[in-house]
């Protein structure tokens, strides 16, 4: 265990004493957070107008909402997308030989590999809470419905995913052995996975086939849950301004609160189970992957 607690602190901080790396995660979010509110929000906003046929609201339920929209796509994306510039550490060894050192050392590789996966759900976690604690700020200032268990949820949610994208990524990793290669590889994630995971655009208004096969995809089920939870409260509170529960459930499943397979919903709990699931295979195959690469070493 203290050989373990080493390894993954060792991770960590060749990770954070990189500083390039380092600030473009951080401040990737940032980014990502001010684009969507300077180019989508508005969208979102007449969208939900749209559902609304007229009806009126308090500009802060609308604000809310759409805040809710935008922090549950910017965490859903990049969950994912940042366990993948984590994972270079796991590749830079590998280009400076620094892993065929450890390996040389009385160091089972099953650990060196755990201590990777650990290290980067880790940092992965660190920079997405980061992320959390501004889109919280945001919404505190245009309008916060967010009760502290959906505050907890959101943290939840943004675990589950974290431990998700760190073992997706991990797969991947695996089989890259440049530096160039996890830039290409990080590049292509960051711009398709936002529309793989229903992130960027409400599933509902995608065309039938693409929504198929994002049905399959267990990063939607993530997403699906941080929009539940973090527009759940601004839509409650719609209610209390008149907007029938009817009107509440087409706006739930015209924004992917609501998630529907083959036309069965598809509930909380069942989307938790999917990610949880998809963590595990995923993990299990990693796992496996090292398994056979010392099989080869032997």
């Amino acid at each position: 265990m203290k050989t373990l607690s080493y390894l993954i602190a060792r991770n960590c901080k060749l990770f954070f004493k990189d500083k390039g790396v380092f600030f473009s995660s951080l401040i990737a979010p940032l980014i990502l957070l001010f684009l969507f509110v300077a180019f989508l929000g508005d969208v979102y906003r007449d969208s939900l107008a749209g559902v609304l046929q007229g009806a009126e609201l308090p500009g802060s339920i609308v604000e809310g909402f759409a805040g809710g929209w935008l922090m549950s796509s910017l965490i859903a994306v990049c969950a994912v997308t940042i366990a993948f510039t984590a994972n270079m550490i796991m590749v830079s060894d590998r280009i400076t030989g620094a892993f065929s050192d450890l390996t040389i050392a009385p160091v089972s590789r099953s650990m060196l590999a755990l201590a990777y996966y650990l290290s980067t759900a880790i940092v992965t976690f660190a920079v997405c809470f980061l992320a959390l604690v501004a889109g919280y700020i945001y919404l505190a200032a245009v309008g916060w419905y967010l009760s502290a268990s959906a505050v907890f949820l959101t943290i939840l949610d943004t675990l589950l995913l974290v431990l998700f994208g760190t073992a997706l990524s991990s797969i991947v990793c695996r089989f890259l052995k440049s530096q160039g290669g996890i830039t290409a590889v990080s590049a292509i994630v960051s711009a398709s996975y936002g529309f793989l995971c229903g992130a960027y655009m409400p599933i509902f208004s995608l065309a039938e086939g693409l929504r198929y096969v994002i049905s399959f995809l267990p990063g939607t089920y993530g997403t699906v849950l941080l929009h539940s939870h973090f527009m759940g409260g601004a839509i409650e509170a719609m209610g209390a301004e008149g907007i029938s529960a009817e009107y509440q459930e087409a706006i739930r499943d015209a924004f992917d609160c609501n998630f529907y397979l083959f036309d069965h919903a598809v509930t909380e709990w069942a989307c938790f189970l999917v990610v949880a699931a998809a963590v595990a295979i995923l993990a299990g195959v990693y796992v496996l992957l090292c398994a056979r690469m010392r099989k080869r070493k032997n």
